[in-house]
């Protein structure tokens, strides 16, 4: 199975990207399931329904959530009626929706999706990631129930990631890392099987901190004072992420790759 995973999209000049490039990366690619996560689609915080039709429309078979899922409120009414969209297994034991959902391909192969939050670093405390995750991997094995598994493991801290990444091995083809908004380059297989990166990085415009317009952060860090509300940037984004192609068998890794399509990062992806 062919997957690509694409990093928070951030704002309109992520959502345009998405629009724009995810069609031709589904044919050129043969991929089979994209997983997108959006939690910063709208304005930097959160996701409109509006907003997730439109990555739907444009090929995401799944879009991921976290920390910032219902900051905006029409989510909160929405996400039940729209199982393509998960926020995460440990966000409330009261939050609507679902952290995890088993997808059907037209073909008759399943794949897993779930997302957890981490506790380190994070502003509010959430439930543990391990205990919240270990269920459903119990519930869905490789190879069996699920063809392929995603985890999306919504961090701060980059330890935190690699242990999840470890704690899922064997169990999931997929680990991969959200929230910083900034790619890393340590893309592997782990010995288990499944494909790992820390940090799938945003969909997003690179000139920029962490997506947003520079000037209101700068001021913030050199002079501890807010003037003004932080504001996506809005040049070019860049379209980053990680493929992964998978044993339908077993489902475990056989090939991991950066992807880096259009704005300032260097192009990279899978070989086709």
């Amino acid at each position: 199975m062919r997957i690509l995973f694409l990093g928070d999209v951030m704002g309109r000049a992520g959502r345009t990207a998405v629009a724009a490039r995810l069609p031709a990366l589904r044919r050129d690619w043969r991929l089979d399931f994209v997983v997108v996560n959006a939690e910063n689609a709208t304005a930097g915080m959160g996701l409109t329904p509006e907003h997730a039709k439109g990555l739907l429309e444009a090929g995401a078979d799944c879009v991921t959530l976290g920390d910032h899922a219902f900051d905006q409120k029409t989510m909160l009414g929405h996400i039940d009626s729209e199982p393509r969209i998960l926020r995460p297994l440990n966000f409330s034991k009261v939050a609507p929706g679902q952290g995890a959902r088993l997808f059907t391909l037209p073909d008759g192969r399943t794949v897993l999706v779930a997302q957890v939050l981490g506790q380190v670093f994070m502003k509010r405390p959430f439930d543990d990631p391990f205990s919240a995750i270990e269920p459903v991997l119990r519930n869905h094995p490789l190879g069996s129930r699920a063809n392929a598994a995603v985890v999306d493991v919504h961090c701060e801290a980059t330890s935190e990631k690699m242990a999840l990444g470890h704690w899922c091995d064997g169990r999931a083809s997929l680990v991969v890392g959200t929230h910083t908004h900034v790619p890393t380059g340590d893309a592997m297989i782990l010995p288990g099987g499944a494909a790992y990166l820390t940090d799938a990085g945003m969909c997003g415009d690179y000139d920029s901190v962490i997506g947003m317009q520079k000037d209101e952060p700068l001021r913030r860090f050199v002079t501890g004072m807010p003037r003004a509300r932080f504001e996506p940037a809005l040049g070019e984004a860049t379209l980053s992420g990680v493929f992964v192609e998978t044993d339908d068998r077993t489902g475990k890794a056989l090939a991991v790759a950066m992807v880096r399509q259009g704005g300032r990062l260097q192009p990279s992806g899978p070989a086709t």
